[in-house]
């Protein structure tokens, strides 16, 4: 059967408790994470066929974290080996990976030294139907950039659906590279892009005319969802279905979220989630990539597929670490909670 290949860096994540608790217990949680990956386990926990494509050093440290990668039902046969080090980063417990106390760890990591002409495309991509990443991937460096070029050329030629998910870390794009400048490059060969209207300004330069610093009703947001959605399509004639999500902290440490879908010249709206409490706010926009991605290799409809997404994304905020658990059951229990 015809698997869906995630490409993206494999990071161990350190996470400590916060006001420096973990010296004074001597330990720190450790999480296998990377965006990509989060969306490769959530499909393998929903038993879509899926692949994991990385750069990891040829050491102790990995065969651990193969075992344990395919122990979920990842095929890793794709994973590179090259370089000396793993990418880490260091988020404090409970807070976001675009908060100011995170670090990345990542220079010269395996996947970081990547270069053009290392990984076998064609073969990697054989048995491939569906091709995702992200903006994290070229953030990295112009090698990644021309890596990402090199994959995305193949399975263009290859008829093969590609995703790609507009994660912006601003940590990431030093220099006087501007993502607005190489990120269309990408984007222009792909199938279903995701991301919010702010980080499709960022990366795509698509118009922007709500602040994330002003309140603005929901209706003002689903105006301008479409508005993105639109200029996507037409910037990126490719692009067939762009997916917007909401996601507001509320005064007393909740959350609500929503999401949109454009598709077929519509746009369809999610219902909108509430929590009073969150558990970790990492991985959410991850799996609800990998909520999107399920949906439209099922066939199931446009509504029904951001539900599906919308209620992933939404229960992932109430686990601890990168990667969901959810079974679709679970999935299936929130959104008869709320449509």
């Amino acid at each position: 059967m015809k698997k869906v290949l995630c490409f993206g860096e494999l990071l161990l994540r350190m996470s400590p408790s916060i006001n420096g608790g973990w010296l004074q217990q001597n330990q720190m949680p450790v999480y296998l994470g990377g965006a990509e990956f989060n969306v490769a386990s959530a499909l393998a926990k929903w038993e879509v066929p899926i692949a994991y494509c990385t750069a990891l050093p040829n050491n102790f440290l990995t065969k651990d974290i193969i075992q344990q990668i395919q122990l979920s039902g990842i095929d890793t046969s794709c994973i590179y080996f090259n370089g000396e080090r793993i990418g880490l980063y260091f988020l404090e417990q409970g807070t976001d990976v675009k908060h100011t106390t995170v670090y990345f760890d990542r220079a010269n990591s395996a996947f970081a030294t990547l270069q053009p002409g290392m990984i076998d495309w064609k073969k990697i991509l054989a048995d491939v139907q569906w091709l995702h990443f992200s903006t994290i991937v070229p953030a990295l460096n112009d090698e990644a950039v021309a890596v990402c070029k090199e994959m995305l050329q193949v399975a263009t030629q290859m008829n093969i659906t590609i995703s790609l998910d507009l994660n912006y870390r601003a940590s990431l794009w030093k220099g006087n590279r501007n993502p607005a400048d190489i990120v269309p490059m990408l984007a222009k060969y792909c199938h279903v892009i995701m991301g919010n209207i702010w980080s499709a300004k960022t990366l795509l330069d698509a118009p922007l005319h709500i602040s994330d610093n002003v309140s603005c009703n929901k209706d003002d947001y689903l105006k301008h969802a479409l508005v993105t959605a639109e200029f996507i399509v037409q910037t990126f004639p490719k692009c067939n279905t762009v997916a917007n999500t909401f996601r507001f902290d509320t005064e007393n440490r909740g959350i609500k979220y929503y999401a949109t879908l454009f598709s077929d010249k519509q746009l369809y709206v999610s219902p909108e989630m509430y929590s009073n409490t969150i558990k970790d706010k990492v991985g959410s926009g991850d799996c609800f990539m990998a909520g999107l991605i399920f949906g439209m290799k099922h066939s199931m409809s446009h509504q029904a597929t951001l539900n599906f997404a919308t209620a992933a994304a939404f229960g992932k905020l109430h686990e601890t670490g990168d990667t969901t658990r959810q079974t679709i059951f679970d999935i299936h229990k929130i959104i008869q909670q709320y449509v």
